[in-house]
């Protein structure tokens, strides 16, 4: 068979689909990982795929079928694999028999929508790449009526804290109401917690915040912690 090129043990681990990087660390330091028959204890050790065998744990590794995945995450559910609080988590709402999936960015706890989850390491990281500018959607429910002006300062620049200043790509009004407004925003830039945070700097409550896309895949009518596998043509328009 001939041989792909080499790379390092640990990154050979994640791009199999079987753990993540930072797990596949721990399982070589603590010698559960063979290659060749033997106990390797080397983590950048290079290896090659398509000629090397590796075992964890007795069990042979081969690569997994790449797996791409939307989520609709719940409010109140933690984007993470484990909880030392013991919180219910997204990987509660997928199946057991799933191989290793990681979630591709984050929502946080009380925030809600579209979240891709895959096995695919290397295409996560081309729609997480800060350079790869991947438009993302909200629909954000804000405690006070957006006037044209608050969303033009938006789109140039809230100062967050001494020194640092963050800006959303768009934003325009859905709907209003008496005491409170739907805004879709746009981001294309992946700070964390970024609509949070200019709210809280300008002094506005979110009261709800969903994302409805990534790039050009839509949420669309996907239940509240229901799934689905993206269709080869949005796997290909995202990272492809």
């Amino acid at each position: 068979m001939e041989r792909n090129a080499g790379i390092q043990l640990v990154r050979a681990l994640s791009k199999c689909g079987y753990c993540s990087r930072s797990r596949a660390r721990q399982l070589i330091l603590c010698g559960r990982v063979h290659v060749n028959g033997k106990v390797q204890r080397n983590p950048e050790r290079t290896i090659f795929p398509g000629g090397d065998e590796i075992e964890v744990d007795g069990q042979r590794i081969r690569a997994a079928k790449k797996i791409y995945l939307m989520l609709n995450k719940p409010r109140g559910i933690i984007t993470s694999a484990n909880d030392d609080k013991g919180r219910a988590t997204v990987y509660s709402m997928l199946p057991d028999e799933l191989p290793w999936i990681a979630p591709v960015g984050r929502l946080d706890k009380a925030s809600e929508g579209l979240l891709l989850l895959t096995n695919d390491s290397e295409w996560a990281a081309r729609i997480a790449a800060p350079d790869a500018h991947v438009d993302k959607t909200y629909h954000v429910q804000i405690a006070a009526v957006a006037s044209q002006e608050l969303l033009e300062r938006m789109m140039k620049g809230i100062r967050v804290k001494p020194g640092q200043a963050l800006r959303v790509k768009r934003a325009a009004m859905v709907r209003a109401g008496v005491k409170n407004s739907w805004l879709e925003i746009v981001l294309d830039e992946g700070k964390n917690r970024q609509i949070r945070r200019i709210m809280n700097a300008l002094g506005i409550e979110v009261l709800r915040l969903i994302r409805i896309a990534i790039g050009p895949v839509q949420l669309g009518t996907l239940g509240k912690g229901k799934f689905r596998e993206l269709s080869a043509a949005e796997v290909a328009e995202l990272g492809g």
